[in-house]
């Protein structure tokens, strides 16, 4: 059974149809629409401030996202994939973004709809990601537009193919 904790008098709000895995760790502060799944080794640590997913979000393997105290919030769209071993800190992320196996997105940064943040990118403190684009490399560079075979190929696939991963367990 996932690790569902309260902190500082906050418990953890889920949405209908949600699936954690027996592993995962959703602590505190932590309000998530309908849909999402929060996959094996997860961890989302709404202890030190508040953290905020939208529906059909999903959090994969060893995905961390967290927030500095008194400083920065978590907020994250909808159709949302934040990848294996990706790090989510103090950002807010619109709807229809895919966060790369690996990437590390920190305090401030701000990605627009649609964007790719390829794996292995690191999106420095306070960067903005503007709508529509791919951006890749350490620190995090524009590179293209998401083509729209991108957008419905990798995007939307990849949060509808969460989904059905999620319906294999529940």
């Amino acid at each position: 059974m996932a690790l569902i904790l309260s902190c500082r008098g906050k418990s953890p709000e889920f949405g209908k149809n949600c699936w954690l895995a027996p592993n995962a760790t959703v602590v505190g502060d932590v309000k998530c629409g309908d849909g999402c799944s929060f996959w094996f080794t997860a961890v989302v640590r709404g202890d030190v401030n508040s953290i905020i997913l939208g529906n059909n979000v999903n959090v994969q393997d060893g995905a961390v996202i967290h927030c500095t105290f008194n400083k920065t919030t978590v907020e994250i769209g909808d159709n949302v994939s934040i990848g294996h071993n990706a790090i989510v800190h103090g950002a807010t992320i619109a709807n229809d973004v895919l966060i790369g196996m690996g990437a590390v997105v920190m305090d401030g940064c701000k990605i627009g709809s649609g964007v790719i943040l390829a794996a292995g990118a690191v999106l420095l403190e306070n960067t903005q990601a503007e709508e529509g684009y791919i951006y890749a490399g350490v620190p995090a560079k524009k590179i293209k537009p998401v083509p729209e075979n991108l957008r419905k190929g990798e995007i939307e696939r990849i949060a509808n193919s969460y989904k059905l991963y999620a319906s294999w367990f529940q």
